[in-house]
């Protein structure tokens, strides 16, 4: 039996865990609407540049999305925490601290950009004192997972551990990437650059534990098998994907003139990737054998899509880590693609398995009567990501092309606009596909009638 069946989640927990929900897609919503903005600005230079230039635009879109994964990732531990913990939440004024903080901060953030005030690195392009307030944001997060569940770590299945180091290493990757504020740092480059590469990368890696523990859990309760979860192979992976996390970022300072074994450890690292492509393919071989009895349930559709992603994006992330052709490709459209593949293929399709398993606790009988529109919102999404990633990659070659050929930068990119006329249209697509998605969400979530939930 689900251990979530064990305890019924308090009301007020499931509403303040879904106001972040509606925060999360909120945050989505504008962060894919500036991303629109900032693709036709790609063809268009002139469009809206006196209103919302192109160097307010990506920052802007940068920071809501990198936003929604985190926000949507806490709001699904806040709902899912009292059930696997047999136990309410330890500190139940701490959500809505956590939730005030995080809105204003965001406001703070946002305000900044459309002023044109800027002072951090990439990721953080906000000033810098605004990070220090994010990190407070997270204090009632950190204290109500840790003290809610108690862990016991000998016993826990792998999503506990996921989210541990997510959390975790969250606190120590923002704080790492402030470190130029230090003038040991700031003062030299190479030792800036490979820092703050070490901390984004790492990062990555914290939002990656969060996304990953919640869909294994949605996982679990969609199968009623909980033995995957706490099996050695699921561990194995685990262990991976952590020493990936501390060091994978190497392959972003190949250019870096670091000490060589920083390069060689990023690399051998890097190729470790092999291992869960190989699991993953085979464990994707064996879903689609099995799909069709569950393919009817938006959470597995979601799922089983974002498994695609991942092997598309692994394959691709191997390829970029080869120093040799790192050469080429760094600084190109084709790591663009690696991050948009991840960034929605992969952790938005997760998020919102996690987010319709929800509502379907929450309002299974609204959530059916949407089915139709929402699997439209899903096929509309794939199938233009997969133009937006091509078309990336496509001006990714020709930029590499264009270099080996020594042609001029206004040449190779006159070769490279009928790839971003497809990239500004095709990720007008994907805005089209995940607004049906987010808005249906919306409406669910935030529909006074309750349907309450057996389990929870």
């Amino acid at each position: 039996m689900s251990t979530q069946k064990l305890f019924t989640n308090s009301y007020a927990t499931r509403s303040a865990a879904k106001a972040f929900l509606v925060l999360a897609l909120s945050y989505l919503l504008f962060g894919l609407l500036l991303g629109v903005i900032g693709g036709f600005q790609y063809i268009l230079p002139p469009f809206l540049k006196d209103q919302l230039s192109f160097q307010q635009t990506r920052p802007l879109h940068v920071y809501l999305v990198i936003t929604w994964i985190f926000t949507a990732a806490q709001a699904g531990i806040y709902y899912y925490l009292p059930g696997i913990a047999n136990r309410p939440l330890y500190w139940q004024q701490g959500i809505w601290w956590h939730f005030i903080l995080q809105l204003t901060v965001s406001l703070f953030i946002i305000t900044s950009f459309f002023l044109g005030n800027f002072g951090g690195r990439e990721y953080l392009e906000f000033p810098p004192l605004l990070g220090a307030f994010i990190l407070l944001s997270w204090i009632p997060f950190a204290i109500n997972f840790f003290f809610t569940l108690k862990p016991n770590y000998k016993t826990a299945p792998v999503y506990i551990w996921s989210w541990s180091t997510g959390i975790i290493f969250f606190f120590i990757t923002l704080s790492e990437s402030y470190l130029w504020l230090f003038d040991f740092f700031r003062t030299n480059i190479i030792r800036d650059v490979t820092v703050q590469w070490k901390a984004l990368g790492s990062m990555v890696g914290s939002w990656n534990m969060l996304v990953y523990g919640t869909a294994i859990y949605v996982m679990e309760q969609t199968s009623g098998n909980n033995k995957p979860a706490r099996s050695p192979l699921a561990f194995f992976f685990y262990f991976l994907g952590l020493i990936n996390l501390m060091f994978n970022w190497g392959h972003h300072t190949y250019i870096v003139p670091a000490a060589p074994w920083v390069k060689n450890v990023a690399y051998v690292i890097s190729m470790t990737e092999l291992l869960i492509l190989a699991h993953l393919i085979i464990q994707w071989r064996k879903m689609m054998r099995n799909g069709r009895k569950n393919y009817h349930l938006i959470s597995y559709r979601l799922l089983s899509y974002s498994d695609g992603w991942i092997i598309l994006n692994l394959i691709l992330a191997i390829t970029i880590s080869v120093p040799a052709w790192n050469y080429y490709t760094h600084g190109t459209h084709i790591t663009v693609a690696h991050a948009m593949g991840t960034t929605i293929g992969i952790n938005t399709m997760l998020l919102f398995a996690s987010i319709f398993y929800i509502i379907k606790n929450e309002k299974a009988e609204v959530l059916e009567k949407r089915k139709t529109w929402i699997r439209k919102g899903i096929i509309i999404t794939n199938i233009a990501l997969v133009i937006f990633w091509a078309s990336l990659l496509g001006s990714g070659l020709v930029k590499i092309s264009g270099r080996l050929n020594n042609e001029a930068f206004y040449i190779i990119m006159q070769k490279c606009q009928p790839y971003f006329k497809v990239f500004a249209y095709s990720g007008t697509l994907i805005f089209i596909g995940l607004f049906i998605l987010i808005f249906l969400a919306l409406k669910i979530l935030t529909a006074k009638k309750e349907i309450t939930s057996a389990g929870l």
